[in-house]
């Protein structure tokens, strides 16, 4: 269910008219809806009950600290990719022991904090990363508990900016290096290997690539008889960005996973990103003009690149809605576009749409993945501020950037 509906004409978020956040709040900004996050993260449990996992969300996916506490709050970890957000879901009060570091580029500086800290997990994806993390750990006189994140050359059938699951991506280690260097690991007296882990790609809609890549762990743990305390699945869950994606078969991949849990006797991770908080955000956009063309109608909002980077970065599709319905149909395509100068600046076209007039206001689809914590500052924007509804009521979780802070430096 969709927590963004209509009500007779007017677009609804919760119980709350968007007419009426508008008047108080200037565009653009975010506007999340706590209850669809609380659904999503109840479903993805519900789909996985029997395999009963360590969740560990996403952290990239949306850093809004307001929803890294809200997901702690409903039992979620975080997986993380940088000291920053490693810092930051401890700031949200998720406890070091449902945090997992992965990433091929930590620094040593990142896997100091983590060691620290008593992570749960540091997923490793090299060689020198494996000797970095033990010198780090004899110094800090710890046995560190650590997993290999391995690269199974499987095609998630995802957009190729996105897939991090075949050999020519950078990800993981491909399974002749680490069988290889798996029989060396006892030299290195202050790690324990506690965990396999695999992520293969982003916004996966077949649960096809996930069984084959469960058949290719199961066969290098029985060829190694390895012993592990953890498998971690990684994320890539995908959502319907339109009404024409198919839906990923969650309850098959479960039972699969299920059944490989039993045969290994490990606990499972997840790490969930946009599957959680994709459809809970939207951009609340306003047109600043209508520039006619010769063969399609430009509709240029307030909203750019620099708030919302997946349409210029990954050709991705995002519908775009009115505020205010009415039955008043454009022959003319129109294209939406932002501000920036770039001509990636812009997020689809519609070969009919209904009529718009400049001032009007519209919304940016599911943006709640990958949208605030992939924005920048480019052509010295400030960042847009951030709502969150929750039934009848909303607050401001981040501020709008004040400029005449942006220009200090």
């Amino acid at each position: 269910m969709s927590h963004f509906r209509y009500i007779g004409q007017k677009l609804f978020v919760e119980r709350l008219s968007l007419s009426n956040i508008i008047k108080k709040n200037k565009t653009p900004f975010y506007l999340y809806s706590e209850s669809q996050l609380k659904e999503n993260y109840s479903n993805f449990v519900k789909n996985f009950r029997k395999v009963n996992p360590i969740v560990c969300f996403a952290a990239k996916a949306n850093t809004n600290l307001t929803i890294l506490k809200t997901l702690k709050k409903l039992g979620s970890g975080a997986d993380v990719v940088s000291g920053g957000e490693l810092l930051k879901a401890i700031k949200a009060g998720i406890k070091p022991n449902k945090i997992v570091f992965s990433g091929v580029g930590k620094t040593e500086e990142e896997l100091e904090i983590a060691i620290k800290k008593n992570i749960l997990l540091i997923n490793v994806e090299s060689e020198s990363e494996v000797k970095l993390i033990d010198k780090i750990a004899k110094k800090n006189k710890k046995k560190i508990s650590i997993g290999f994140r391995l690269n199974p050359n499987i095609d998630a059938g995802t957009h190729k900016k996105i897939s991090t699951g075949k050999a020519e991506n950078k990800f993981g280690i491909s399974i002749y290096s680490f069988v290889n260097f798996y029989k060396n690991i006892k030299k290195y007296k202050n790690l324990k290997v506690d965990a396999l882990s695999v992520h293969i790609g982003s916004q996966i809609l077949s649960d096809i690539p996930y069984k084959k890549t469960l058949n290719i762990v199961h066969k290098v743990v029985k060829k190694l008889n390895i012993k592990i305390k953890y498998l971690d699945l990684g994320g890539g869950f995908g959502i319907n960005y339109s009404k024409s994606e198919r839906r990923l078969n969650l309850k098959g991949y479960a039972k699969a996973v299920y059944n490989l849990k039993k045969k290994l006797g490990c606990k499972i991770i997840f790490e969930p990103g946009r599957y959680l908080v994709g459809n809970t955000g939207v951009i609340v956009c306003k047109i600043q003009y209508i520039k006619k063309g010769l063969k399609k109608n430009f509709i240029i909002l307030d909203a750019g690149m620099n708030d919302f980077m997946r349409p210029a970065l990954y050709e991705a599709v995002h519908e775009i809605i009115p505020v205010k319905k009415n039955k008043k149909k454009s022959n003319k395509v129109v294209e939406f576009v932002g501000p920036i100068c770039e001509s990636t600046c812009k997020f689809i076209n519609y070969k009919k749409y209904q009529n718009i007039s400049e001032n009007d206001y519209v919304v940016i689809m599911n943006t709640g993945a990958y949208g605030s914590s992939l924005s920048s500052n480019y052509n010295t924007k400030p960042l847009i501020a951030e709502l969150l509804v929750n039934k009848n009521k909303y607050k401001v979780i981040k501020k709008k950037q004040d400029l005449s802070n942006l220009i200090k430096n």
